[in-house]
């Protein structure tokens, strides 16, 4: 564990990281959790010719980003574990542990 505060901060799960630990956690195999982006993004994805302002661009944006930052919390709060590291080929591939999948009860 990497905090002494482990059970307040399961407690505090975001949307984000909710969604992405149940995926994790269902999945039959360790996964990259980018893997699990497209199906857990509300913001539909821009168009590809859309200026760098647009709002529908930005607002994916900062959905993939916010989606970045509850893979790692998620991985910070020990709620998922990193099975095979990554290797310049693909991602780190993780599993939920016991405490992730206790968060989700």
């Amino acid at each position: 564990m990497r905090g002494p505060g482990l059970y307040a901060d399961v407690m505090k799960l975001s949307v984000h990281e909710r969604g992405l630990l149940h995926a994790v956690a269902q999945a039959s195999a360790p996964a990259a959790m980018s893997e699990f982006f497209p199906a857990l993004t509300q913001a539909g994805p821009p168009e590809v010719h859309a200026q760098e302002d647009d709002p529908v661009r930005l607002a994916w944006y900062e959905e993939q980003f916010t989606l970045y930052r509850a893979s790692v919390s998620l991985w910070q709060k020990d709620l998922v574990r990193v099975v095979h590291p990554a290797n310049g080929e693909r991602p780190d591939l993780v599993e939920a542990t016991d405490e992730g999948r206790a968060a989700l009860a």
